[in-house]
């Protein structure tokens, strides 16, 4: 009695002052322990029985069987199976139940089938639960529900525990539908559900995705415990819904719920995906103050949480503090580290790693690679990937990670050979592979590898389409941009902000400007990146006006700017000349909205400068900034000092490009340039002989023309193109018209050489722009607008040229340069002659 009333101590007493035990006393006590949780003391009782050899029977059995499997203790609970064969009490049946339990609670799973096979006839629900229940707790799913038919089939009903069983593998499962009808037969039978049925039925349904369902399973209990409440926060977390686990834990702590570990984790978990810091921090103080801090997966929680919310000294604090460190412990913080750009402390961390035996997973490994990249550490990254294949670890993950890692590394011939390797290639393999091909510019192939996920018939997700947008959008090729929009329409994709943004811009960077507004325009909901998208779009075709108009609109609308908007107008008041415009953004960027200027926008306001004729105010903004000038913005000053021929500056500018840059061809070749404008010949054939010496290589000009499906590109002075012939026939009736009607003369001050007057003219009319324009107007129907892009920027004397040729022709020309997008119409460009 005093034991099933859980007066443990009482029974103990009474117990001990007995004279003459029997069976049945010694029965009381062991199964009150068992009862009341002391499971150990259940286990010694049982053991002064058998010293003082007390003969057990089958209830002593069971009783301890059951504390044994609590504790999982296998190596007793095997004995008390010897003896409970020796005794013959192993067949009957709470006894071989029992037995079940105790292997499966011990892991011995086949075991426990091997015992309930041999019942036979024997078994009743207990034994059908205790097998049941062992099957969920191995993570035999299926098979669980399979035993529950079987077990229907003996004409056997289920109870309670085994309605709770069969959710619980229904939820591992997502088998919705039959969890339903196992509630739907629940609610036949009786009015009222038990705690644990109820809570069941609100972890199957949260588990299934079916939160709805869980909240009216959850709102229908008569009353409540610690799992009921953590079930439902559970659910939320893992349904995605954290504002709602948020708002949910709030609200029920005024119910008296009083939160444990397991409802510390959930809500972590939630604060962390929102990056809530200031709540995670009141989460993590309730923690210490209850003593869950020094739980494992409490901490490892925690520390994943700072680290969404990108404070790693916090992250870097709760691993120092935890007791006790599990692998997941050491992967988070390894994770943490890489995710904050601290990759020498990710990489030294894992090197402590591999020094106390752990082996390292996938995920790990995914984290160190990600350091890799971020060092831009070739070396390090192949040792890695050698680390991985040696120990097999290349998932499917993993591979598109290191595609992705040694993208970042500059080897998209890495990346290929990885992406070829893989045979099941899923949705990330293939977006993986498009972008790195992407943002290392072999775009042609990043094309390529976008038509072969066609061919094989993936579906492209939104990252896919941003990625091979980028590609259409480097490579000018409207008529495939226009192929991929078209696709999204028929295919009634939900058009996202990044897919929008991307539309808009590659429309821009095609140089159809107005489809680009269109799409804008049709957008009512807009968010800051496509504002600055659409600004940078106005700025680079030229106007200027309409960029500083949208930045004001949007200011309206209650957007706020960021670094980027404001270098896309100010780059836009640049390419205008729009001074005034220009220094008032870079004063309001600094004073009203207290953002720091990046190098780049202090080479943009230098250029905005010096473009304008205002050289010496340039050079004084530089000696004024408060970091180092970079190379960009000595490029910048550079750049005036050749349109206005200033010497002076113009040397120190150079001097300092080399300092910064001495292995930069480009800069090499700008200098060249200004010295060559300026006619200082032997600096110019200086300059030549030192990139020489360095075996430094500019790239070489070229242009091209997309007609149809085919992508047409020309160099300087270029013969290889099949229609040459008739290109250079068509180029030199051109200019003879353009000499004779408009009044053309070649400008051979373009010309950087020291050569005859004859050789400049015939180096200018070899420019790679004509020869593309000249193809142009071969092979596009009449009026319709001829589109080039150009890799250098576009000369002076090309862009009197073309103008000229947009006269006589009666076509439209856009040209799109390394600066900026030229729309020649009429005898004129929408640059007004300031590019």
């Amino acid at each position: 009695m005093y034991g099933k009333c859980g007066l443990i101590y009482e029974a103990q007493h009474l117990f001990d002052e007995m004279p003459h035990r029997t069976i049945f006393a010694w029965n009381a006590l062991i199964g009150g322990y068992a009862s009341n949780g002391q499971f150990c003391n259940a286990i010694k009782l049982y053991k002064r029985m058998r010293v003082l050899e007390v003969v057990p029977d089958a209830c002593t059995f069971a009783s301890v069987l059951k504390a044994c499997a609590a504790v999982g203790d296998l190596y007793c609970g095997a004995e008390i199976h010897g003896s409970a064969v020796k005794y013959g009490l192993d067949s009957i049946t709470f006894v071989a139940n029992a037995l079940v339990g105790m292997y499966a609670k011990c892991g011995l799973f086949d075991s426990a089938m091997r015992l309930f096979d041999r019942l036979r006839d024997g078994k009743d629900v207990v034994s059908w639960n205790s097998i049941i229940s062992a099957c969920v707790q191995n993570g035999q799913f299926l098979r669980a529900l399979i035993l529950f038919r079987d077990m229907l089939k003996a004409g056997i009903m289920m109870n309670s525990y085994t309605a709770v069983g069969v959710l619980q593998a229904c939820a591992e499962l997502s088998l919705v539908k039959f969890g339903m009808e196992i509630h739907a037969s629940l609610v036949k039978h009786k009015q009222d559900f038990e705690i644990y049925e109820s809570n069941a039925l609100v972890v199957m349904y949260s588990k299934c995705g079916r939160m709805d369902d869980a909240i009216k399973a959850f709102e229908e209990m008569g009353e409540r415990d610690n799992v009921s409440w953590n079930s439902m926060l559970s659910g939320y977390v893992q349904n995605g819904f954290y504002d709602e686990a948020i708002q949910f834990f709030y609200e029920v702590l005024d119910f008296g719920f009083i939160p444990d570990q397991v409802s510390i984790i959930s809500i972590a978990s939630s604060l962390g995906r929102l990056g809530k810091l200031r709540s995670g921090k009141e989460v993590h103080a309730y923690a210490i103050k209850q003593g869950f801090d020094s739980d494992l997966q409490v901490g490892n929680t925690l520390m994943d949480m700072y680290t969404k919310c990108c404070i790693v000294n916090y992250t870097i604090r709760v691993f120092n503090k935890m007791p006790d460190k599990d692998y997941i412990s050491w992967t988070t913080i390894i994770a943490a580290y890489a995710q904050n750009s601290r990759y020498f402390d990710a990489l030294e961390l894992f090197r402590d790693v591999q020094e106390k035996g752990m082996k390292a997973d996938a995920m790990m490994i995914g984290s160190i690679l990600q350091a890799c990249s971020g060092l831009r550490s070739l070396p390090l990254l192949r040792q890695i990937h050698c680390y991985a294949t040696r120990h097999g670890l290349l998932d499917l993950v993993l591979e598109n990670t290191i595609i992705d890692a040694y993208g970042e590394c500059g080897r998209a011939d890495h990346s290929f050979r990885v992406f070829e390797r893989i045979e099941n290639k899923d949705i990330v393999t293939w977006t993986s592979m498009i972008a790195c091909y992407t943002c290392n510019g072999f775009l042609k192939e990043a094309l390529a590898i976008f038509v072969k996920m066609e061919e094989a018939n993936v579906e492209p997700d939104s990252v896919a389409l941003v990625s091979i947008l980028a590609a259409v959008s480097g490579l000018s090729s409207l008529t495939k941009g226009q192929e991929i929009h078209a696709v999204l329409i028929r295919r009634n994709f939900n058009l996202d902000g990044s897919l929008i943004n991307s539309l808009a811009d590659m429309y821009a960077q095609c140089g159809d400007i107005e489809d680009s507004y269109k799409i804008f325009n049709e957008v009512e909901c807009r968010d800051l990146v496509l504002w600055t998208t659409m600004i940078n779009a106005a700025g680079m075709h030229g106007r200027g006006k309409e960029a500083v108009d949208l930045f004001v609109s949007m200011q309206n609308m209650g957007v706020i700017p960021d670094h980027v908007t404001f270098l896309a107008v100010l780059n836009a008041c640049s390419h205008s000349g729009l001074i005034d415009e220009g220094k008032l953004f870079f004063e309001m960027m600094t004073n009203q909205y207290k953002l720091d200027p990046w190098p780049e926008h202090y080479a943009c306001m230098v250029d905005l400068l010096g473009r304008s004729g205002n050289i010496d105010e340039a050079y004084e903004f530089i000696k004024s900034m408060p970091i180092e000038p970079t190379s960009a913005t000595w490029c910048a000053l550079l750049g005036a000092c050749r349109i206005y021929k200033n010497h002076e500056l113009g040397e120190i500018a150079a001097g300092k490009l080399i300092e910064l840059e001495p292995e930069n061809p480009g800069n090499y070749v700008l200098i060249s340039n200004v010295f060559a404008a300026m006619g200082k010949w032997k600096d110019t054939k200086e300059v030549r002989t030192r990139m020489n010496m360095r075996c430094l290589r500019k790239d070489p000009a070229c242009s091209w023309i997309e007609v149809g499906d085919k992508v047409h590109i020309f160099t300087a002075r270029d013969n290889s193109h099949e229609n040459s012939a008739e290109i250079y026939s068509k180029l030199a009736e051109i200019t003879q018209q353009l000499e004779k009607e408009g009044g053309y003369a070649e400008d051979t001050s373009f010309v950087l050489h020291d050569m005859e007057e004859e050789e400049k003219i015939k180096m200018l009319q070899g420019h790679s722009e004509r020869l593309a324009i000249a193809f142009g107007l071969i092979h596009t129907s009449e009026g319709s607008i001829i589109r080039i892009t150009k890799n250098l920027r576009v000369c002076g004397d090309c862009h009197e040229f073309t103008k000229l040729v947009s006269k006589f022709s009666g076509r439209e020309i856009i040209v799109r340069d390394a600066n900026r997008f030229h729309h020649f119409k009429d005898g004129s460009c929408s640059c007004r002659d300031f590019w």
